[in-house]
């Protein structure tokens, strides 16, 4: 039965009516347990309340009404519909379907209390209450229907070895009507007619009467599917389970019969790891175990039957197994015994290998159970100290224990991981680092002896839980990520990183076979989660102790999955835009491992090279400038000529538009003073300006070029625009001499001497011609991009010179201002339309 209420309330009759008072409800209400079975066949429990029967105009009939004992709120209210059919169970149990696929129980603390409820939803639909189900006809014809209704009951062959074969074909005819399943079950259980059937069956067997027997299978699978709780009491009792089972060894289809019998008799035994003094818990065991095995292995498979046609027989199982958890769970001195063994050194490895066993499946068998039990369940194990036992048995060389030891920890990690946290902080206090729980989880997963690494896989999910600070606590006095990251840091990870760090000592991995390849994959992943959501604790880290470095080393792995790994390693720490990290990164030249894979990697159109270019992308996107000058300063002569994206040459654009900013630190004050000078404006003089905007010709302005709006005091336009001339000059000047010198020299004069790579000769271009390209119209890298200088964007051919000129000259500081980006990219989409007259006036003033 479903997990009864521990404590009875006070018992009295109660009939009709649903009396509330005070808001709370009466003690007279029968105490139940709601269950609803959900889409995988397991029943999920709703709630415990007090169960009544009243009519309700809502509804308009008598219907069933549960309310929470906790506070009164509503559970459940059913309608008792006269055409559903009701079954009592276990005589404290009422099932039913609500709808096609929606079916509820209620489990009742006594059988008075069920009975009484029974009686009422027998009084609705017409019903006797002295059967145990009522009778649904929707399925049935009008004929079927006066044929049943003119027979009282069905009558059935006398049990006898000549009439086996008419009682198979009653019973196969009996199953595709309710009504006739309910009146054959009925016969069946008042007559003790399988015990009957059982007899029957050893005669059979005696004399050999393969006929009869394989009419007896026809016969035990129908009452199977009777799908009678009743039935399965006496099926599934010690004196009838086993002939049962070997009634269905005898499958007319099959040529031979099957040995179930002599499996559950000799090859299975009943293990008592720890002596179970309960004669009833023992016999669950051994009745739970049996009915598995025919669920699992006797009986056909599920798709032949008609849905839902063993509902029952899940539900036996189900509840049987949350009966043999709450009864073990209630025996301290079982547990405690169970403990004291596993840690007891003079156990020997057998005996400890089947304590670790039983435990497993014991945990195994909580997953059946509803959240709150299960949270009572676990309470219990870690008050019993299942932590420390854990810890012990990990320690030890046989690997089935170690593996069973691994999946129990998977359980408790998946329950409460702050539970797991709690403790191994405590024992760090008191143990050496090598023998902490964690570090031995991680060993584990680095000796990980599987080919696929499948048990590494699961302990790497483990990790990942307890690193996770999405679950983790927070309260107003110690905060659990702080320090469990603190302890991880300080204790763990340096076992974690040891199997990189040992790998990566040269230019490239010293092992990198497949096995290999995968375990530093998982630690990578681990790292890389690490990477986004922790954040001090792992910046420190790497940078301390050289991690990226080392990663990077992993690119020149012959394993793809790897290298990428390590690229997406680098690629989070980039993402996070951190300049500690950045310097980090420029300080050790860690982009030339990946210049090189970028390189070796040739032409291929492939993830590798995608990953990289989109990694570049990002820098030029973001605009990290530091990144952007170091990358273009050490690497541009290796990446100059990769032309079918337009990444590289965006990069070259940025850096050049930085190293002018550089130069001319006057420009970036008389920005400054732009900048004040047209921001700081009232809305009186912003209404004057755009008056004399709409009234300036527009057949006098040329296409393309920026306007400058005056401003509203035309006595500093002169002290403005003076400087800004003499700068246009000089400018003018320095680029005629400039143009000079780098005609001659080619960018290798620019190229940092760290980075050494071999080029074709087809490699080299010098500035002057790079320059021309990132200035073409339309390409990513043109000045029209967003933070470049304040070019207009594409213009038409016989103006491309003079916008050039522009460019180049005094009216940068116009619509760029490197420390007002927001402002910037919203300016030059509204200046790009403007007209080029505005520009000549400027110039000419």
């Amino acid at each position: 039965a479903p997990d009864q209420p521990s404590a009875p309330p006070a018992i009295a009759s109660q009939r009709g009516g649903c009396g509330v008072a005070g808001g709370r409800m009466t003690d007279t209400r029968r105490r139940v347990k709601v269950y609803t079975l959900n889409e995988d066949r397991q029943w999920d429990d709703r709630g415990t309340g007090h169960v009544s029967s009243c009519y309700v105009e809502r509804l308009k009939g008598m219907s069933l009404l549960v309310r929470a004992e906790s506070d009164g709120s509503l559970l459940l209210e059913s309608k008792i519909n006269p055409n559903t059919a009701y079954q009592k169970q276990q005589d404290t149990l009422i099932v039913w379907s609500e709808a096609e696929n929606y079916d509820l129980a209620l489990s009742f603390q006594e059988k008075a209390g069920c009975d009484e409820i029974w009686e009422k939803i027998c009084q609705v639909q017409g019903k006797d209450p002295s059967v145990d189900i009522t009778q649904d006809l929707v399925d049935e014809s009008e004929e079927e229907r006066f044929d049943d209704m003119s027979s009282p009951g069905l009558e059935l062959p006398s049990c006898e070895l000549s009439r086996l074969e008419e009682i198979a074909e009653l019973v196969a005819s009996s199953l595709p009507s309710p009504l006739r399943r309910e009146k054959l079950a009925l016969a069946l259980e008042n007559e003790g007619y399988i015990k009957k059937l059982l007899e029957i069956f050893h005669v059979c067997e005696d004399l050999e009467n393969i006929e009869g027997l394989h009419h007896l299978y026809e016969i035990i699978k129908g009452i199977f599917l009777l799908n009678r709780t009743a039935l399965f009491e006496v099926m599934f009792s010690e004196e009838c389970i086993m002939d049962v089972i070997g009634c269905l060894e005898y499958d007319p289809s099959l040529s031979q019969s099957r040995k179930h019998r002599e499996f559950l008799t000799k090859t299975a035994k009943f293990k008592e790891v720890i002596p179970i003094s309960d004669p009833e818990l023992k016999q669950k065991i051994h009745q739970t175990y049996r009915v598995q095995y025919i669920q699992d292995m006797v009986l056909p498979t599920p798709s032949v039957f008609e849905e839902n046609m063993l509902s029952t027989l899940h539900s036996f199982i189900f509840f049987n197994k949350v009966e043999i958890v709450g009864m073990l769970q209630e025996d301290e001195k079982f547990l405690t015994d169970l403990f004291a063994q596993l840690t007891d050194e003079a156990t020997d490895e057998e005996k400890r290998q089947e304590l670790v066993n039983f435990l497993k499946e014991f945990c195994a068998f909580s997953q059946t159970l509803q959240p709150q039990n299960r949270d009572a369940f676990f309470k219990t194990l870690s008050n019993m100290g299942i932590l420390p036992a854990l810890e012990v048995i990990l320690g030890m060389d046989d690997a089935q224990v170690r593996s069973a030891a691994t999946d129990i920890f998977s359980y408790l990690v998946e329950y409460n991981p702050s539970m797991v946290r709690e403790f191994v902080m405590q024992e760090a206090q008191q143990n050496d680092d090598d023998i902490l729980l964690i570090n031995l989880i991680i060993e584990h997963m680095i000796c990980d002896t599987d080919p696929e690494l499948g048990g590494a896989v699961l302990l790497m999910g483990l990790l990942r839980t307890l690193v996770d600070p999405e679950n983790m606590l927070a309260t107003a006095n110690k905060t659990e990520k702080t320090e469990f990251l603190g302890f991880f840091y300080k204790h763990c990870m340096h076992v974690l990183t040891a199997p990189l760090l040992a790998n990566t000592t040269e230019d490239k991995p010293s092992k990198d076979d497949f096995q290999t390849a995968q375990l530093l994959a998982l630690i990578l992943e681990l790292l890389t989660f690490c990477v986004e959501h922790h954040t001090y604790h792992i910046k420190n880290y790497i940078i301390n102790k050289d991690i990226l470095r080392r990663v990077l080393v992993l690119m020149a792995s012959k394993h793809a999955f790897l290298a990428l790994c390590a690229l997406r390693f680098k690629r989070k720490i980039i993402g996070l835009k951190d300049e500690f990290y950045n310097r980090y990164i420029m300080k050790s030249f860690l982009f030339e491992p990946v210049v090189k894979a970028f390189l070796n990697n040739g032409s291929r159109y492939n993830l590798m090279n995608s990953a990289i270019i989109e990694m570049f992308e990002f820098i030029r996107v973001e605009d990290i400038k530091s990144l952007t000058a170091h990358v273009i300063e050490n690497y541009w002569k290796a990446l100059e000529d990769v032309d079918y994206v337009q990444t590289f040459k965006g990069l070259k654009l940025r850096f050049e538009q930085q190293r002018e900013r550089q130069d001319n630190p006057k420009l970036d004050s008389m920005r400054s003073i732009l900048r004040n000078h047209r921001y700081r404006r009232d809305a009186r003089t912003l209404e004057d300006e755009e008056e004399m905007w709409f009234n300036t010709d527009e057949d006098d302005m040329e296409d393309g070029e920026a306007v400058v709006p005056p401003s509203d005091k035309p006595k500093n336009d002169e002290d403005i625009m003076d400087p800004i001339s003499k700068f246009m000059e000089r400018k003018k000047l320095k680029e005629s001499e400039e143009k000079e010198v780098l005609l001659k020299t080619n960018l290798s004069g620019r190229q940092s001497p760290s980075f050494k790579l071999s080029f074709s000769s087809g490699t080299k271009s010098n500035l002057t011609s790079q320059s021309s390209a990132s200035n073409l119209p339309g390409s990513p890298g043109s000045p029209g991009s967003p933070g470049s200088p304040g070019s207009p964007g594409s213009v038409s051919k016989s103006t491309s010179q003079m916008a050039a000129i522009t460019t180049k000259g005094g009216l940068v500081g116009l619509v760029d201002y490197p420390d007002d980006d927001e402002e910037d990219d919203e300016d030059e989409d509204k200046e790009e339309t403007l007209p080029l007259s505005k520009k000549a006036k400027l110039e000419s003033s």
